[in-house]
């Protein structure tokens, strides 16, 4: 399969050339083929999430296991009552504070969402992109899209383009190019339908804020057999077993302050006085007094700037495999605010 690369301006849609990427990438995905696109959160590998037999061409492209369902990413809300069959009240709370924008909500599933989409659950997972690209795209196709991230299961996720590339190419039907995603880590997920609200995963939007918004909600915990053995199905996208995850080996380093610099100085070395080919995430102060000759480097950014680090995430975590690194050493963020999410794809990075 030969994959196409279309190119959109998201500060340009009207251009000739954003206006015929987008009608041909809305129209392989109403004749049920797939189409990778670009969110505000990471790149989706969208399908038509009405069509049964283009579902199955994400999972297969993907490598993905049928218990993990998909994410559906709709236009307003005409287009949602396509898709589920009722709303309840935390959810309109949560959309009138949090869409269009990175927060997907589990809402009980309508007829004509096909099973596979939801891995055979009664509930499915629902968002209304902010990304101006995503938006114009599903208008333009006129069809709600299913999107996981771009990606072969359990790798990295793909904040450009490019990451798809690596991953899909020659496995999809085009890649709709628009630079590089703005938030870089997945949406927050949370089901609406329990009492108190359940976040399954911790994203760009925080429970503080959630809460902040009128709904009481609480963290979803994993039990240990979720993170060893592939279960029936998944309650939900991003929980249980190995993801986000690079080809080398990572090593975190917890902890604050003084303490946590001076134990990402030692693994870091160590790794390098034995032979390892050691990838750093180097944020600004975990440098100092640091020796980095023998290492392979992605300078992560500052910090004590917590949306700049999670932008650039995984874009290092891929910078350091494509590099050739086999082990890398990255520290933890603290856990608040997005560090939450970003402890959360490390964790899982590492198992």
């Amino acid at each position: 399969m030969e994959t196409l690369r279309l190119f959109v301006d998201a500060h340009d849609l009207t251009s000739a050339v954003s206006r015929d990427s987008l009608k041909r990438a809305a129209e392989i995905l109403r004749s049920g083929g797939t189409v990778a696109l670009p969110t505000e959160t990471v790149y989706g590998l969208g399908a038509n999430a009405l069509n049964a037999s283009a579902i199955e061409k994400i999972f297969a492209a993907k490598e993905r296991p049928s218990w993990d369902p998909l994410i559906v990413h709709i236009l307003d809300t005409e287009m949602l009552q396509r898709v589920t069959s009722s709303l309840p009240a935390s959810a309109e709370k949560l959309i009138d504070a949090f869409w269009p924008g990175p927060l997907t909500l589990l809402l009980p599933k309508n007829d004509a969402v096909p099973d596979a989409v939801t891995a055979g659950r009664p509930r499915v997972g629902v968002r209304m992109p902010q990304h101006p690209v995503a938006h114009a795209l599903i208008r333009e196709a006129g069809v709600p899209i299913a999107a996981p991230s771009a990606n072969r299961f359990g790798r990295t996720s793909p904040t450009s383009a490019q990451h798809v590339a690596e991953d899909l190419d020659g496995r999809i039907d085009a890649i709709l190019d628009s630079g590089e995603t703005t938030h870089g880590l997945e949406s927050t997920v949370i089901d609406a339908c329990e009492e108190p609200c359940v976040v399954y995963r911790p994203g760009v939007i925080s429970l503080e804020q959630i809460r902040a918004a009128g709904v009481e909600a609480v963290m979803f915990r994993e039990s240990a057999a979720m993170q060893t053995k592939a279960p029936a199905s998944l309650p939900s996208p991003g929980v249980g077993l190995r993801h986000y995850a690079p080809r080398a080996k990572l090593i975190l380093v917890d902890g604050n302050g003084e303490a946590q610099i001076a134990r990402f100085r030692e693994l870091a070395q160590h790794g390098q006085q034995n032979g390892m080919v050691v990838g750093l995430m180097l944020a600004d102060v975990f440098e100092r007094d640091l020796n980095t000759s023998q290492a392979i480097v992605f300078r992560w950014g500052k910090w004590t700037e917590s949306e700049e680090l999670a932008q650039r995430l995984f874009a290092g975590l891929r910078y350091l495999d494509g590099a050739g690194a086999n082990v890398i050493v990255c520290p933890l963020p603290a856990p608040e605010g997005i560090g939450i999410a970003m402890r959360d794809r490390l964790l899982k990075a590492a198992r």
